[in-house]
């Protein structure tokens, strides 16, 4: 039934009061009074909702806890400062500041003039060598000849045994040279090798796979694999880096170093991206100590790989628990604001927000974390207690949250 309908049955027929001679009996008017104010109440005042404050009983993270917290670099294990073996001009390079390389790609060239100079005189006096080598065995086999007939004659008493001794010594004479020869064509064979391969060291290529992160010559300059000194040239044309090989390293303070062990799950977020936890492992613990400063070295890999981790980046690193200690830890509970609880002991409770009505609700609570309290049971995460009930607040009462 509307409030309209039952206002108007709580209206007053004045004439049905009237005692006789025309007079009004004013006590029951009085009381029909009393009772239309006591109905008004009833259907506008009883359930005029009280304004609350709210807050979110958060549910207690159930993963591991940090047992150690350490600041440490993004480093590669895996970096190179690309270079020529050769002392030459750079005539072509073909890299630039963060280019992706793959293994054996062309980097730069040298001017391969002199390499180029070179590789034609070895061939030169590789060809020089092979003909007189073919020379020498020419006459070998005219010296053998020359022999045989003169052994034939010396049988034959028509020349000396001295004539046919001479031939012999000829045909060995020539054996010893053509073995001198055969060497000399394989030194001359292995020179053009040599200079094959400074001819190739003209063309510079990346030894792996990474990206460029520093382009340090031009063209025109001089490079060499040594520092001639006087800044003129250049040790390197760039330097590359693996990006699969990024790992943490930190330094712990030598007194907490015990926590730390290798395989330990760890938590890194970059100082870049503060927001940004990335899931890492302990490598390995440094075997050695940093006198100066208490503290051990500590390597961490990351379990994930991400254009945005760069070198030489800030981190910080949370040491977590060991899993098998995990197993051990008491199931996650709720945290509720201490100010949300009326009642002591046994009789604690909290006033849940229910489709705008407010829920009394007994609670079982834990130890104090900060300003909050834990709860053991009664209460679940993510559930609206009401901050600082008043003593008006009933279980039931219509609410309104701010």
């Amino acid at each position: 039934m509307e409030k309209s309908e039952l206002l108007k049955q709580l209206h007053i027929d004045r004439k049905e009061f009237q005692a006789p001679g025309g007079k009004a009996s004013w006590l029951p008017w009085m009381l029909l009074s009393a009772a239309v104010a006591v109905g008004a109440w009833w259907l506008f005042g009883r359930d005029a909702p009280i304004h609350v404050k709210t807050a979110a009983a958060v549910l207690e993270s159930s993963g591991p806890a940090s047992i150690l917290d350490a600041t440490g670099y993004v480093v590669a294990r895996r970096q190179a400062t690309v270079s020529a073996k050769i002392t030459g001009k750079i005539e072509a390079i073909y890299i630039e500041e963060g280019r992706r390389v793959q293994e054996g790609e062309v980097l730069a060239r040298l001017d391969p003039v002199d390499a180029k100079a070179q590789l034609a005189l070895s061939q030169a006096q590789r060809d020089a060598a092979r003909s007189q080598l073919e020379d020498f065995q020419v006459q070998l086999e005219q010296a053998r000849r020359d022999w045989a007939r003169l052994r034939d004659l010396a049988a034959r008493k028509l020349v000396s045994a001295q004539a046919a001794e001479q031939g012999r010594v000829s045909v060995d004479s020539f054996k010893a040279r053509l073995a001198t020869q055969q060497l000399q064509l394989t030194v001359a064979e292995q020179g053009v090798r040599v200079a094959q391969v400074n001819l190739d060291n003209t063309v510079v290529r990346a030894p792996f796979s990474g990206v460029i992160v520093t382009k340090a010559a031009q063209p025109g300059e001089i490079v060499s694999p040594m520092s001639a000194g006087g800044g003129f040239t250049r040790t390197g044309i760039g330097t590359i880096v693996d990006m699969d090989s990024l790992e943490i390293e930190v330094d712990v303070n030598e007194s907490f170093i015990g926590r730390v062990k290798a395989g330990q799950p760890v938590e890194a977020r970059l100082n870049a991206y503060p927001d940004w936890s990335i899931p890492a492992e302990v490598i390995a613990i440094i075997p050695t100590a940093d006198r100066t400063k208490a503290t051990v070295k500590v390597r961490i890999a990351l379990k994930q790989k991400d254009p945005r981790i760069v070198p030489d980046m800030g981190v910080r690193v949370a040491f977590l628990e060991e899993p098998q200690s995990l197993a051990s830890k008491a199931p996650p509970a709720v945290l509720v604001p201490a100010a949300a609880l009326v009642g002591e002991g046994d009789a604690s409770a909290v006033f849940v927000v229910k489709e705008g009505r407010a829920q009394r609700r007994a609670l079982t609570l834990g130890e104090a974390v900060g300003g909050s309290r834990r709860v053991l049971a009664g209460l679940r995460g993510g559930e609206q207690v009401v901050l600082s009930p008043g003593a008006d607040l009933r279980d039931g009462q219509s609410v309104q949250v701010e």
